[in-house]
């Protein structure tokens, strides 16, 4: 019999109503801001995650993980791979239901350890990209 393992990146953009987007810039022009407004505008709920900001897309901003007030389901993270896994292990501790690593951002010693946790890991992709194309 064989069972197939669904694709992380359908599982999450399926379950998931809540994500904190960590690096969630307030400039339109920037990615981050672009893929959250096309997120919420799609039905989720977005909670920036970034300590220079007050409020991003009508939402209040929170400068880490640690500080959200209630569960995500998933943790994106917009900034460099050399922060992801400070990121995803705070991820790991907040109990998200899964960490969605942007295109170019790559932590596969992260990755593993979120996996290791129980999380779902996609790597190196863009959820809207991903949504958009009807996963």
């Amino acid at each position: 019999m064989n069972v197939q393992t669904p694709d992380p990146a359908d599982k999450i953009l399926r379950s998931a109503r809540t994500i904190a987007v960590v690096g969630l810039s307030a400039n339109p022009r920037r990615p981050s801001h672009g893929v959250a407004r096309y997120l919420q505008r799609a039905g989720y709920r977005i909670i920036p995650v970034n300590p220079n900001v007050s409020e991003v897309l009508g939402e209040r901003a929170y400068a880490t993980l640690s500080e959200l007030p209630g569960p995500v389901d998933v943790v994106e993270v917009f900034r460099r791979s050399e922060y992801a896994g400070a990121i995803v292990d705070e991820a790991i501790a907040i109990g998200a239901g899964a960490v969605w690593l942007q295109d170019g951002v790559v932590d596969d010693a992260a990755a593993e350890r979120a996996r290791a946790a129980g999380l779902d890991v996609v790597m190196d992709d863009c959820m809207m990209r991903r949504h958009a194309a009807g996963f």
